[in-house]
This record gives structure tokens, C-alpha cells and sequence, in this order.
């Protein structure tokens, strides 16, 4: 006679096990119709499932992030059943729920083209508005590995036969299709409604390149249609935002083959850069950092001592010199240690903040690779804070309400905060003791910031937890984005100590911290952010002065030499044509503002003002101008493009 708890803590007594489905049918017509799984004592299950003893209950439904997840693990079977209705000779791998989504692998004879995917698509609607049941079977493992071998699927014969032969083996069927699957999954294929297929990509079996390639059609799916229209909204935006586009049409950057995931900085692109760096500079200096500058190449035995060779080798690039080897970093950590012990430090010196524009290298596959985002060669805005035990809380609350500032300074004010506790036993170092200390230490310290935050159970490093910022960006993208992560390992490897107050050495913590992590990737994220647009004080010209005819370029280049020698960055356009082609093509190019002068402003010392947007802003003195663009500067002013 199971007792079943819901969550508004009302309780329901049964006299016999019942189905999630049965329950939530005792609750009211409308949750039935409306229920696509459930939460028991945490587990999620089928509505199928059956309640055999007392447990607490949810009924899942599509308003639940769990509702989504199912309708979209779902909806992969059902692009995985469509397929083999089209193309029975295909064979299917695997299936999982990304976000926003989904993908399935498949290996089949000829690649999937773009009308393909338009009839698996319209396949997938047909097979939903069967409503075909979705019900779960239990087999043997053998059994089941018999059954995909004479499907001719010897993809999920392969995954099935490497399961321990005692496990039973969880299936799914609808219709005429049958896959393996832990689930669960909805009902029925009726309850899937809202769904397109995006494209398909190659992809390794097993992720191994050592194997057959396979095809992956992606796709999404939603619970209603305007949650879908809203997304594919943001991806045509995304895709009018890419900043490898933006840096091609605004004359930032290119990449070339000949350099694959190194970065080509043209001029205007580096201008946007040294904004960046200059402002994050001034960052290091008011809050008691003192820059540094580590090596690029350090030997081979400094990384053996970090564990850097034994774990991260196939990253690092290597090169060989006098019978010696050497790795050129692919992090700033173990030189800045290296700094930190060149002299004898005491308890007074603590905390010791350092900061480095590390330039670092690591070997990412080159699938990986896009555009500036992700690259192997990487400039970060890095920083270690050398402290005792108990300032890591002190120095995690400054850092936070620093980072606060700098994020608002360049746009973004919406952040997520997370803190990543520790691995398990065999894959952390440091007594238990000492990880509450630290993981205590990090989520007073976002407490005391005033900033709710989740937790993420064993995403901690192996030598400490951290605390990962992620941004929000103008189209609702998330951008894991700063870190501070706690270190007692490295500085004890390395060899670091300080005096303390009883004479005794004791080794630091080490903090790890970067608040735009790598330039190259934050000036992208930016760039999206803005839709290229960026704000006055990022831009790389922020103001062009345009003559109507021959008669006023004196003027002009007499109103451009005043606003350069005040600090400002300007181009006067004398060039032959019409006023309205240059006020286009300089709008095209996005510059903040353009000043046309014709005779009534040369006489005048005035200049006709359009912002960037086609805003007209009349006729003002050239004072007033230097001023409102001094102070957008200084506020650093400006908001995403919407």
C-alpha cells in the first residue's frame, strides 16, 4: 500500500502499486493528459513506471527542464525510426540530447543531402501524429546483442556486447522500430510536436579518428512553437553576429591555412585588442597586482614537476634543443610560481598578486578550432594570488565585486555563478579537511557578494574547487567566461613556501584567476555581443570627418588634427564623392560617429553630427562634440546591439 508524497507536500495512499501514469490520472484529468514522466524519489522515469512502495512523486510535464530534456531525447529516437523507414539499409549508433537539442549518429552508403534531411523531417512529423506508443522492454544482453547483429546494426551490437553479460539490457520500441536506451522517454511519439533538423556533420565512431566516419544530423525540439521560433531567431542573429564575418567585412583579422589557429591582427583589429589590454592593465594596477613576464619555452622537467607532461603532453607543442626538451607553455601557472620563489617570502608578503598577458600554445584538434574563439595560440589575462588559508575568502570577495565591474564596464551585466566542488577520491589532492575549507571559503565569499549561485557536484580541478562566471550575452547566450580556482597543489609541487609568523615554512594556496580568460576569444565574444558595433571607447575609429567639396578638406583635416591631438581616434575622408556614399560606407563600417562639414559649418566652426544608427544630432560646436565624446569615453557608454 504505497504512500506517495507530492511536492506541494500533500500525500496520496494507494492500495496497490500503481503506474506514474495512474497517479497522475488519480490527480486530475489534466496532469494525466498533460504528463510525459516522473521524478520518483529523484529518478527519473517513465510514466510508465510502476510505484511499488512509499516515495516522494513528481509528475514531470513540458513546463519541467526535465519535460524538455525527455521530449528531446525523444525526439532523436523518432529521427533515428524516421531514417530507417527512409533508408533501411543505414545503421544506427548513437542518439543523445544536447543543448537546445539533439543529434544522432548514423553510417550509411552516400552522405545525407539537404533534401534528405526535408523528407526524415516530414518522415518525423508522420510518425508524431501516429501517436505511436513508446514502451519499454527488458532483454537479456546476449539476446539483444543476437537481435542488432541480424538487423544488420552492428554499431549497437558492438556497444551492447561490450556490457557485462549478467546486465539486462533496457530497450525502447515504437511501431516497427526498436533501440537500446536507458531512458525515459515520453509516452508517445504523439507528444512530440515541435522539432526541425538543423544539419548534418561528419563524425568519428567513438569520437576516435582512428575509426569510420560516420554522419550526425542535428536537430532541435521544443515543447511549444514559439520557444522554437524565439531560438531559430537567435540563430539567424548569431549567424548575422559571427565574428569570424565581422572580422572579415570590418577589416579586424583573418586566419590562413598556413597558420592554423594563430590569428592575423590587421590593424584596426589590434587597435580593439589594445583597448582591451590597456583597460585591463589599469585593472592590474588599482587592485594591487603587479605585472609580470614568464618565458615561452620552459624545459621539460618543470612540467614533469607539475604533471603537466604525464596529463596535458599531447596539448603541449615541443621542440628540442641540445639534446634538451622543451614545451612552450600552455599556461602561465608554473612561471609565475617560478617568480614567486626567486626570492624568500614571509607571511607579510601575503597576499602576492601577480599578473601576466600570457601568450600560451596548446595543440587543440583541429575540428575543434573557430575562428578566434577557439585557437592554439592564446594571449590571457592571467593572474595568481599567493595567499595563506584564511585569506582566500577576502581575496575571492574583492575578485568577484572586480570582476562585477569589469564585465558591466564592457556590456554584460547578467552573470551566472557556479561553484565546482570537488572530484572523487582517486581524482583529487588534498585532505577532506582541507577541500571544505576551501569550497566553505568560495561560496561565503559569492554569499558575502551577494550573488545566488549553483553548485557543480565533482567539476572541481583535481588540486581544488573554483568558482566559474558565465556571461549572458544580447541574444541570451551563455559565456563560461572567468574562473577562480583554488590550488594547494602546484605551489607544493613547485616547491613554493613562505615564513610564517612562528619561523616556521609552510607552502601557499595558490588562487588562479582570469577575468576575460583569452583575449582572443573575449574580443569575438564582443564583437558578437555588439554585433560589431562596439562602443565608443572599443571602437578602432571613432569618428570620421567628411568634407561635402574640395573647398572644406582644410577644415576638415583641421577638425580631425583637434580631436587626435585630445587622444582620440579619427579619419578625415576627403575623397571625390557624393556626401551620401561616404556617410554609407562609414555607417557599413560601424563608426560611432561621422561629422560632415560643408560651408555653412566651416564658417560657422561647426560640425553636422550623425551617430551611428543614421541618428541625426543637428549642428554643434566642435567643443561640445569633444565633450560628449569625451565623457562616452570615460563612462565607457554603450549598449548591445539589440
Amino acid at each position: 500500500m504505497p504512500n506517495i508524497k507530492l511536492p506541494d507536500g500533500s500525500s496520496r495512499s494507494f492500495a496497490e502499486p500503481l503506474s506514474v501514469a495512474a497517479i497522475a490520472a488519480s490527480i486530475g484529468p489534466g496532469l494525466a493528459k498533460a504528463a510525459l514522466g516522473g521524478r520518483v524519489d529523484g529518478q527519473l522515469v517513465d510514466t510508465s513506471f510502476i510505484v511499488e512502495r512509499d516515495a516522494d512523486l513528481a509528475i514531470v510535464t513540458d513546463k519541467d527542464p526535465d519535460g524538455l530534456d525527455l521530449i528531446r531525447h525523444s525526439t532523436a529516437h523518432l529521427l533515428a525510426y524516421a531514417v530507417k523507414e527512409l533508408f533501411p539499409d543505414a545503421q544506427v549508433t548513437i542518439g543523445p540530447v544536447i543543448e537546445n537539442g539533439f543529434y544522432y549518429d548514423f553510417a550509411y552508403k552516400r552522405p545525407f543531402t539537404p533534401e534528405d534531411l526535408a523528407a526524415i523531417e516530414k518522415k518525423m512529423a508522420e510518425l508524431a501524429k501516429r501517436d505511436i506508443p513508446v514502451s519499454r522492454e527488458v532483454w537479456k544482453r546476449d539476446e539483444a546483442v543476437s537481435f542488432f547483429l541480424e538487423q544488420g546494426e552492428k554499431y549497437k551490437a558492438e556497444i551492447i556486447a561490450a556490457i557485462p553479460a549478467d546486465q539486462d539490457i533496457s530497450l525502447y520500441r515504437e511501431g516497427d522500430f526498436i533501440d537500446l536506451c536507458r531512458g525515459p522517454h515520453v509516452p508517445s511519439t504523439g507528444r512530440l510536436k515541435v522539432f526541425k533538423l538543423m544539419k548534418v556533420a561528419g563524425a568519428y565512431w567513438r569520437g576516435d579518428s582512428k575509426n569510420e566516419m560516420l554522419q550526425r544530423i542535428y536537430g532541435t525540439a521544443w515543447a511549444k512553437k514559439e520557444d522554437q521560433d524565439a531560438y531559430l531567431h537567435m540563430l539567424e542573429e548569431a549567424e548575422k553576429r559571427d565574428h569570424r564575418k565581422l572580422g572579415r567585412s570590418l577589416d579586424l583579422f583573418h586566419m590562413q591555412e598556413e597558420a592554423p589557429g594563430l590569428v592575423f591582427w590587421h590593424p584596426k583589429g589590434w587597435i580593439i585588442w589594445q583597448q582591451v589590454e590597456q583597460y585591463m592593465r589599469r585593472v592590474y594596477q588599482d587592485n594591487g597586482y603587479q605585472e609580470v613576464k614568464g618565458p615561452q619555452i620552459l624545459d621539460r622537467s618543470l612540467w614533469e614537476r607539475t604533471g603537466h607532461w604525464e596529463n596535458y603532453r599531447e596539448n603541449m607543442f615541443t621542440t628540442e634543443s641540445e639534446n634538451r626538451s622543451y614545451a612552450l607553455k600552455p599556461m602561465n601557472c608554473p612561471g609565475h610560481v617560478e617568480i614567486y620563489k626567486s626570492d624568500l617570502r614571509s607571511y607579510r608578503d601575503l597576499p602576492l598578486r601577480y599578473g601576466e598577458f600570457g601568450q600560451c600554445h596548446r595543440n587543440e584538434p583541429s575540428g575543434s578550432l573557430h575562428g578566434i574563439m577557439r585557437v592554439r595560440g592564446f594571449t590571457q589575462d592571467d593572474g595568481h594570488i599567493f595567499c595563506t588559508e584564511d585569506q582566500i575568502q577576502a581575496e575571492c570577495v574583492a575578485y568577484t565585486a572586480l570582476l562585477q565591474k569589469v564585465y558591466a564596464d564592457f556590456g554584460f551585466t547578467d552573470i551566472i555563478y557556479k561553484v565546482a566542488t570537488r572530484p572523487g577520491p582517486d581524482k583529487r589532492v588534498g585532505s577532506d579537511a582541507v577541500w571544505d575549507k576551501a569550497e566553505a571559503a568560495l561560496m561565503e565569499s559569492l554569499r558575502r557578494s551577494g550573488c545566488e549561485f549553483a553548485i557543480s557536484p565533482g567539476e572541481g580541478a583535481f588540486y581544488g574547487p573554483k568558482i566559474e562566471y558565465t556571461l549572458k550575452d544580447s541574444l541570451g547566450r551563455q559565456w563560461q567566461c572567468g574562473t577562480m580556482q583554488v590550488d594547494f597543489s602546484m605551489p607544493q609541487r613547485l616547491g613554493a613556501e613562505y615564513v610564517d609568523l612562528d619561523n616556521t615554512r609552510k607552502v601557499p594556496v595558490m588562487l588562479h584567476r582570469a577575468i576575460v580568460g583569452s583575449m582572443e576569444r573575449f574580443i569575438g565574444m564582443l564583437l558578437e555581443h555588439f554585433a560589431g558595433a562596439m562602443p565608443a571607447w572599443l571602437a578602432p575609429v571613432q569618428v570620421v570627418v567628411c568634407n561635402i567639396a574640395d573647398a572644406q578638406a582644410d577644415y576638415v583635416q583641421s577638425v580631425a588634427q583637434t580631436l587626435i591631438k585630445q587622444g582620440f581616434r579619427v579619419k578625415a575622408d576627403l575623397r571625390n564623392e557624393k556626401i551620401t556614399y561616404k556617410i554609407r560606407e562609414h555607417s557599413v563600417q560601424k563608426v560611432p560617429y561621422i561629422l560632415v562639414c560643408g560651408d555653412k559649418e566651416k564658417h560657422a566652426g561647426t560640425v553636422a553630427v550623425r551617430a551611428r544608427g543614421g541618428v541625426d544630432m543637428g549642428v554643434i560646436t566642435q567643443s561640445q562634440f569633444e565633450e560628449r565624446l569625451r565623457q562616452e569615453v570615460a563612462l565607457r557608454q554603450g549598449s548591445p546591439a539589440a
